[in-house]
């Protein structure tokens, strides 16, 4: 490890990550016309966003920097992959991905951890042996809705507290287990081809983890909180269906069963993937 990285690890073990992020996440919620409309074009030169992408161009529109961080995009410019395939659930970056091991375990730039360590629960080990995931990396520039990869119902939604590190790639590599150490929420879902699994990995200046049916998800200070859902419509998606958004750049960790199709071998470690297009069969 240099000594660069060695700096980073010590930094972010002793920065006070939620009071940051809830911090920065206050000023994102200014509704000062001038404050927010500053914000919001400061960031839009800074990381080249498409504004023809998006639904709604005019600032004037947004109550808030968040809001315009979190807008949503025009009708049709993200195509679905359609059924019987797995659909990005996010714009990103993919980081790593591959067959959950034997004894249930992800790899993360030479780190292990387990399913049970990530889920927070070890009551999937045995439906997700010899499985597959892939992990997708939303830095600030991405859009930052979370859509469901497949068609499902949520059966069982389990918020996980625990620290904010960054996600990006020198931290990763220098602290173990980030994302199975970091405040997350995971999403578990019946679809018509069998269970799947998604995480939500909160980060560094993430604010908060929201859904759109139960609001906001990650306030500080609880341990672990599980929701079941019973049958309703509410809780059933379609592919491409909103189920979460993050309140700044994070990651999303799709995990799915056993298969003999899985994930792509054409979508790799590195490579831009955007909301919607096939990453693999299931």
């Amino acid at each position: 490890m240099s000594l660069t990285q060695n700096l980073n690890t010590l930094f972010q073990y002793g920065l006070p990550g939620h009071l940051i992020s809830r911090a920065l996440g206050a000023l994102a919620f200014c509704e000062i016309p001038k404050v927010k409309n500053f914000l919001i074009q400061q960031f839009i030169h800074r990381f080249e966003i498409q504004m023809d992408e998006v639904a709604e161009p005019s600032l004037d529109a947004y109550a808030h920097f968040n809001a315009f961080f979190t807008r949503a995009l025009r009708e049709g410019i993200r195509p679905l992959a359609g059924y019987g395939h797995i659909a990005s659930p996010a714009d990103g970056t993919v980081f790593t991905g591959g067959s959950l091991s034997h004894d249930v375990r992800l790899t993360a730039k030479g780190h292990h951890f387990s399913l049970t360590e990530l889920f927070g629960l070890a009551d999937y080990e045995k439906t997700y042996q010899d499985g597959h995931y892939l992990t997708i990396y939303l830095s600030p520039k991405d859009y930052h809705r979370v859509h469901c990869p497949m068609d499902g119902e949520l059966k069982h939604m389990v918020y996980v507290p625990g620290r904010l590190f960054s996600v990006n790639e020198s931290t990763t590599t220098s602290i173990p287990a980030v994302f199975a150490r970091n405040e997350r929420v995971i999403m578990h879902f019946k679809g018509k081809n069998g269970p799947f699994s998604v995480v939500l990995v909160g980060a560094m200046l993430v604010a908060s983890i929201e859904t759109p049916f139960s609001g906001i998800v990650t306030p500080p200070g609880r341990g672990i909180t599980e929701w079941s859902f019973h049958r309703g419509t509410h809780h059933k998606f379609s592919q491409g269906d909103e189920i979460g958004r993050f309140q700044y750049g994070s990651t999303v960790i799709v995990i799915i069963p056993k298969s003999k199709e899985g994930f792509s071998s054409d979508i790799s470690d590195g490579c831009a993937v955007k909301m919607g297009q096939s990453l693999g069969q299931h």
